[in-house]
């Protein structure tokens, strides 16, 4: 019998390979090569990681972070660039889902679907 860890170093060898990984790499490394576009993405990265934390440890984000968050969400959404590299992003993530339920699909079939009614 194979080893499951090594299944999982294939899929990882799959998504290294995959057009939806690429085209996310070739849409960051233009992002990384544009200084101006490079700066906006960081400043947006940074602006995510920091409501991320905050709601991690539970503080409150105020009105006014949620308004500048959205600006430079609005601004980043403008550059060409930036908005390649979220489309990229976004196909990249779409596949992982799938997989994700493909790989999780024995444990939904074990325990069932809540919201389906068992048979």
């Amino acid at each position: 019998m194979s080893n499951i860890y090594d299944h999982a170093y294939e899929l990882e060898k799959a998504i290294r390979n995959s057009e939806e990984f690429n085209g996310l790499k070739d849409a960051y490394e233009a992002v990384m090569n544009d200084e101006a576009a490079k700066k906006m993405f960081e400043d947006f990265r940074q602006t995510q990681i920091t409501l991320q934390q905050k709601q991690m440890q539970g503080e409150e984000i105020s009105e006014e972070e949620v308004e500048q968050a959205r600006q430079v969400v609005e601004l980043v959404q403008q550059h060409p660039q930036i908005s390649k590299l979220m489309e990229e992003e976004q196909r990249l993530n779409t596949v992982i889902n799938d997989v994700s339920k493909i790989i999780t699909k024995p444990l939904e079939e074990l325990y069932g679907n809540p919201e389906e009614p068992q048979q």
